[in-house]
């Protein structure tokens, strides 16, 4: 079996809306990207579903429907984080992946647990920003243009009038020739053809970044207070640069795209998609699971349960952009629960995350199935890589189960990662290739099961040096 090189038709694939799509369909598009797990996809697409279906019921029982919290539990590398990545930009909803393990029990330093929503909060400005932007880009480069072509030929003094009327002389044939010359500088703008000439452009000085107090937990608010505070007190200045003509139309077009937006009408959206599609990831549950019994002042994790427990059950986080309610965003939790078994958080938390999904071990066939399945697939990485100095790898179905094997190997025999290995087991594989490819005579490499088992036979022998490089 040989891997082709250029991309399949499933790359250029622009996922249909979110509310025309069945649970069955979702798990479907997952399938594109994440590769088994059917269980956790199953789950996941019925609580995205829900959430559509939320949207159709009348006012009086709408706020009534809650979110399924879901928890997934599984070894690292089995495609939890992704499952979630995947789902939020499936659904172009605001998506945030925090390790439950940053954060700490209130009065202590570290990160407060309500700076999750103020970080969804940002995430979704962005987004929405992003999407009023490319709504006004043409209008946007239009004006840019014209800014640009004014630097480029400043245009002459006003119009000599005398009581309201134009004066008669030379006045109008200067104002023709200007606009002929304006409109060929036009045209060898949008040819490229001034792209080396330089221009002066006014632009805003960045301010003094104020990070003094952002790690203190608690303190995001009073940041954000002084950030406006003392944005007031000191308006940006600006200054003047010189710039190459593409580097100055990129400037001015985003200038001109900011004036256009209206930023209000942004933040009003931003916070609505929060309350009502934002997506949480808290990674490393169980790392938070566990109950000490100590005494005196230490940190524990009960104590950060606790604090996440409001958040997670519906609350209002006062954030820069305004009040954000977190009654409707879905949290996904995820742990390996080596150690700790979700029974062991605390009563309360574990009844805001109803839903619980085992996700299994990969097998070999998983592997094979990742190195070339899904869309950023392994071997079509590399082999792009390699395209760029002009050499072809061929990928055989041998050379691809041998490679599978080997990670199943190793992951038997020191940590299973999971899929995380095959980034090891590749790069060692074709460390030489990538190494020497610029000056390599030989355009096209062959990698089947004896290159494979050459290439890795004395690591994987070696279990104790496996541990190190693998």
């Amino acid at each position: 079996m040989t891997v082709p090189t250029t991309m399949p038709d499933a790359t250029r694939h622009k996922s249909p809306p979110i509310g025309t799509l069945t649970p069955r369909q979702i798990v479907e598009e997952l399938d594109r990207y994440v590769i088994g797990q059917k269980d956790a996809k199953r789950m996941v697409a019925i609580a995205l579903r829900n959430r559509w279906r939320r949207q159709q019921l009348g006012p009086e029982l709408r706020d009534e429907v809650m979110p399924k919290n879901i928890i997934m539990i599984g070894p690292t590398g089995v495609g939890k984080t992704e499952i979630a990545r995947r789902l939020a930009k499936l659904a172009h909803a605001p998506f945030l992946k925090i390790e439950a393990s940053k954060f700490t029990e209130v009065g202590y330093v570290g990160r407060d647990v309500e700076s999750i929503i103020r970080d969804l909060a940002e995430i979704a400005v962005g987004m929405v920003k992003g999407v009023h932007v490319e709504q006004v880009q043409q209008k946007a480069e239009q004006l840019g243009e014209d800014r640009l072509l004014d630097l480029l030929l400043p245009p002459p003094g006003p119009k000599v009038t005398i009581s309201g009327y134009e004066a008669a002389g030379p006045a109008a044939p200067a104002y023709e020739s200007y606009d002929t010359t304006r409109s060929k500088l036009r045209l060898q703008l949008r040819d490229g053809k001034l792209d080396h000439r330089t221009v002066e452009v006014e632009v805003k000085e960045r301010g003094m970044p104020i990070g003094v107090i952002s790690n203190v937990g608690g303190m995001e608010e009073l940041e954000s207070g002084l950030r406006e505070m003392l944005g007031g007190l000191f308006p940006g200045k600006k200054k003047k640069r010189l710039m190459k003509v593409p580097e100055a139309l990129k400037t001015l077009v985003q200038e001109e795209a900011q004036k256009l937006i209206d930023m209000d009408e942004v933040i009003r959206e931003a916070i609505a998609r929060v309350e009502e599609s934002g997506i949480v990831f808290l990674d490393e549950i169980d790392k938070i699971a566990g109950r000490e019994k100590t005494l005196g002042p230490d940190v524990s994790r009960e104590g950060v349960q606790r604090d996440l427990l409001p958040i997670v059950e519906g609350t209002t986080v006062n954030t820069k952009y305004g009040p954000v309610r977190t009654d409707h965003v879905l949290f996904i939790a995820a742990g390996a629960f080596h150690v700790a078994k979700p029974s062991d958080l605390i009563p309360e938390l574990q009844g805001r995350f109803p839903i619980r999904v085992e996700l299994e071990p990969l097998t070999k066939d998983d592997f094979v199935r990742i190195l070339t399945e899904p869309r950023g697939a392994l071997v079509r990485q590399y082999q792009a890589l390699l395209e760029t100095e002009g050499v072809s790898i061929e990928f055989t179905a041998e050379g691809l189960d041998e490679i599978a094997t080997t990670a199943v190997q190793v992951n038997d025999r020191t940590e299973n990662i999971g899929a995380r290995r095959l980034f090891t087991i590749m790069e060692r594989l074709l460390e030489q290739v990538l190494f020497d490819a610029p000056e390599r005579t030989e355009q096209h490499i062959r990698v089947d099961a004896a290159y494979v088992k050459a290439r890795l036979k004395g690591i994987v022998k070696d279990v104790d040096l496996s541990r190190f490089i693998l």
